[in-house]
């Protein structure tokens, strides 16, 4: 009993020496319904894409399927995301989401739908001193508007980074 003692220490200590990095960095993939809600809630910001890729990434967020673009595939790209929501003051929300041309700060309610579109997609928040964050960098989705109009469950798929 007193050897396992010694044993279970090294093991937390192994555990330890890799740290959250180690596990939270790793690229993280998605697809399906979720990948295009988090296409649709980073797109509406990129000053990247033009109006129409825009519109039409909405209104598929909207359900509207049977719209035409000439283009078939649109890619959202973001360099970061940051949210935090304060638990103590309970109404403080906010986002910084960073694109290769431009940064915008979001609060309120629509800090408030990235936040919850991470969450759903498996970005886990990290407490520090009353507010909860969530980070991710290297966000990438594609959508490719013709398998999307097949209802198949295919046609989105996004990849990021968590914990930077």
């Amino acid at each position: 009993m007193k050897n396992s003692i010694p044993g279970m220490a090294a093991v937390v200590a192994l555990l330890a020496s890799f740290g959250p990095s180690a596990v939270s960095a790793a690229p993280v993939t998605l697809t399906g319904p979720t990948a295009l809600a988090v296409a649709a809630v980073a797109a509406q910001y990129s000053p990247v894409l033009n109006p129409g890729e825009r519109k039409v990434i909405a209104g598929l967020f909207d359900g509207n399927t049977k719209m035409s673009y000439p283009i078939k595939t649109i890619s959202v790209g973001v360099d970061a995301v940051m949210c935090r929501i304060s638990n103590v003051a309970i109404a403080d929300r906010s986002c910084e989401i960073a694109f290769k041309k431009g940064k915008r700060s979001l609060k309120g309610r629509a800090a408030n739908e990235v936040y919850a579109t991470l969450a759903s997609a498996g970005v886990t928040a990290e407490g520090a001193a009353g507010s909860m964050t969530e980070n991710v960098s290297k966000l990438n989705c594609t959508l490719d508007l013709g398998k999307i109009k097949q209802n198949d469950g295919s046609g989105a798929d996004c990849s990021w980074e968590s914990g930077k």
